[in-house]
């Protein structure tokens, strides 16, 4: 036995005794080996460091303290430490001390419990505040615990990422929680909202026939960063890169096996061919601004974490506090040596960087011409595999949709957005921005050898209305925000087809369907790599809420009703995803205008009532084209009419090969299920030279 003295209380306690080795400054964190652990964490101007261990992960007093020798245990700015018979499951924090002067940067709070930056799971418990981390004084009975974890002990049965290219990608973002939470979800109580309710609802996703899902953040972030009395339900207010998120997990009483389960839900997926992409947000942290908690990365190195003015206040492009510095080269290893832990240890298939324009600032916040981070991100072996998705802005006015620094970057397509929002609703002026985006935004993404599929298309997502809140509210109704409706987007483009919010007329519910129809339509016959919104598929409303980040509640949860309830629009996207999936003239990897090998260009656009003379006036509001794949043997005609009166269009004659003779019509989105969207086998021939488009519809004609 060994006796260790308790720094805070001066209490001696006697422990089982392990013995205590200098350690190696790398792996950085805490890693497993044969004999115990090795602990490593970067502080640059600390005086003294101690690794405290806790008896079990609600022990508001540690059992065991540690001092860090820096003759002994320090190598440059590494702090390391190794020590015997500690393993899996082991809870621990750190104690730093240092100078507190934030006229210079530095806020080291020895009283603070803090966590470590590579810690692979951490420990909210019942008690955790946040306000405790802010105040003066020990933090110990509320602070988040790092938890030690053992990779090697998990068998994922020869699974791997599965890497499936983008051309033959469908894209479903989804906030775990709120996927099964809701009581009509069918699973049972204790795994709602978790990653093994996930793996309940997989035929789900399996029979709609996306083929990836986006997680929101499901790295560990702080629920409580949000305002008084609601939760951070997004998750883009992030803890740890490493870990998690612990609430996603089935068993409170051991905070490791969320690991476990998210590999298993992983190996779940992958199984049944859909990837895991996951929402990161590597530019900001819940640490927030100069007044917030000290949790983990303020405790050990402001100056290095985070990007300061000439003040050294912090600089804020992200609309939450705080900018991580990613540049800085400590910051850039902590961010690639996560990723390549997702892809390594935790199979996932790629990454959606929340405001990845951050990552292009310097360390002085302007913006770079060669950020050090991106490019090596683009370059690592590690994660050559992997996707790699951008939203191409951030908080503070740069905007790079389009011209995202490197050649593996896909990019969030905003213009698609928000031309497609503006086009479905009969806007006029935007009928050459239509076109162009039908084209995966080839004037946009026109540099040499680009790939259209990296286009991440998309009408809605997490951030916004609903499909259906799209198509059913002018305004923003955020009021169960308590933000007195000033937050959310103001600009939606939407368009409520002539009664706000819900209603009982036949006439507008009729129109609302189709223009949802029109949306899924718009996504899934342009090209580019098309994400659908969770729920949006079955009609989830969030009652006008455009800006749900804190409604941790049936507001923001998919209910399980809307699949019976909208059966027949299920069907329709269902039908709908299978007909892109299933022809090739969809996964072309060149733009279909683009003259490839002196072939004729895919893709030709033609008028309504001249065949050969397509519309473009700025208020035209109906035009059709073609596509034409000599080598998959494909021709489909499409006929587009956003205006509010039928349109009589030319039906041409297939101009394929002699073996296609006529068109057979697979969508009508005037029809009523389920002559809406039809198998090719049951699909009528067009014999008349004309066909009557509906107004506010799409139809879609396939040579046979």
């Amino acid at each position: 036995m060994e006796t260790i003295i308790d720094s805070e209380e001066m209490k001696s306690v006697e422990i089982p005794t392990g013995q205590i080795l200098h350690g190696t400054s790398y792996p950085l964190g805490a890693t497993v080996q044969k004999r115990g652990t090795n602990f490593s964490i970067f502080s640059t101007d600390a005086t003294k460091v101690e690794l405290l261990f806790f008896e079990d992960k609600d022990s508001v007093k540690p059992s065991r303290v540690i001092t860090l020798n820096p003759e002994e245990n320090k190598t440059f700015y590494y702090w390391h430490v190794f020590v015997e018979g500690v393993g899996h499951g082991q809870v621990y924090a750190y104690r730093v001390h240092g100078p507190y002067n934030p006229e210079q940067g530095l806020y080291f709070d020895k009283s603070k419990l803090l966590l470590d930056p590579y810690a692979k799971a951490i420990y909210l418990s019942p008690k955790y505040n946040r306000k405790a981390a802010t105040r003066p004084g020990d933090n110990s009975a509320h602070a988040p615990k790092s938890i030690v974890v053992d990779d090697n002990d998990y068998s994922w049965e020869g699974d791997r990422p599965l890497y499936r290219p983008y051309a033959k990608t469908v894209i479903y973002e989804m906030h775990v929680g709120g996927f099964t939470k809701h009581a009509s979800s069918g699973i049972s109580e204790e795994l709602k909202g978790t990653f093994a309710g996930v793996k309940e609802k997989i035929p789900y996703l399996k029979e709609l026939g996306v083929t990836a899902v986006e997680l929101l953040p499901v790295q560990q972030f702080d629920p409580y960063d949000a305002p008084e009395n609601k939760t951070n339900y997004w998750g883009y207010s992030p803890l740890g890169f490493f870990a998690p998120h612990h609430a996603y997990g089935t068993n409170p009483e051991d905070p490791t096996q969320v690991v476990r389960e998210f590999k298993d839900m992983v190996k779940a997926l992958h199984k049944e061919g859909i990837e895991v992409i996951l929402d990161v947000v590597y530019n900001h942290t819940a640490e927030v601004h100069a007044e917030g908690p000290t949790l983990c990365y303020r405790g050990l190195a402001n100056p290095t974490y985070y990007m300061l003015d000439e003040e050294n206040q912090y600089r804020d492009f992200t609309g939450c506090g705080n900018t991580l510095n990613a540049n800085h080269s400590i910051v850039r290893r902590m961010i690639m040596d996560s990723l390549r832990y997702w892809v390594s240890e935790m199979h996932v298939d790629g990454f959606r960087f929340d405001l990845a324009s951050v990552l292009s600032r310097g360390e002085d916040g302007e913006p770079l011409k060669n950020p050090p981070i991106l490019w090596e991100i683009e370059s690592d072996p590690v994660l050559a595999g992997a996707k790699m998705i951008a939203e191409a802005w951030d908080a503070s006015g740069l905007y790079q949709v389009g011209n995202f620094i490197g050649d593996k970057w896909s990019e969030w397509n905003g213009v698609f957005r928000d031309t497609m929002r503006r086009f479905v609703k009969s806007d006029g002026h935007v009928i050459h921005d239509m076109m162009d985006c039908v084209e995966a935004s080839h004037k946009m993404y026109h540099a040499e050898g680009r790939d259209p599929n990296r286009s991440i298309n998309f009408v809605t997502c997490h951030d916004g209305f609903t499909l259906n809140d799209l198509v059913s509210y002018n305004q923003k109704h955020n009021m169960a925000n308590g933000e007195m409706n000033r937050d959310g987007h103001g600009h939606n483009l939407s368009w409520n087809c002539g009664v706000e919010g819900p209603t009982v007329k036949p006439d507008v519910e009729v129109l609302r369907k189709r223009q949802i129809k029109n949306f899924f339509c718009m996504l899934l016959l342009s090209q580019g790599t098309p994400m659908i919104s969770m729920g949006d598929e079955v009609r989830r409303s969030q009652h006008g809420n455009n800006n749900a980040y804190c409604q941790d509640n049936s507001i923001a949860w998919f209910n399980w009703e809307d699949v019976e309830r909208h059966q027949d629009l299920y069907q329709f996207v269902k039908k709908l995803i299978k007909f892109n999936l299933s022809h090739d003239v969809f996964q072309r990897e060149v733009f279909w205008s683009s003259n490839v090998r002196k072939r004729l260009p895919i893709i030709t656009w033609h008028g309504a009532k001249d065949f050969d003379t397509p519309d473009t006036h700025p208020d035209s509001r109906s035009i059709s084209f073609m596509l034409t794949d000599t080598e998959s043997k494909e021709q489909i005609y499409v006929m587009l009419n956003a205006f509010w009166e039928s349109q009589e269009f030319e039906v041409p004659e297939p101009s394929l090969d002699v073996e296609h003779t006529h068109f057979c019509r697979i969508i009508d989105t005037h029809q009523n299920a389920p002559y809406d969207i039809l198998d090719e086998q049951q699909a009528p021939v067009i014999t008349e030279s004309t066909y009557r488009v509906g107004p506010r519809s799409i139809v879609v004609l396939k040579a046979v």
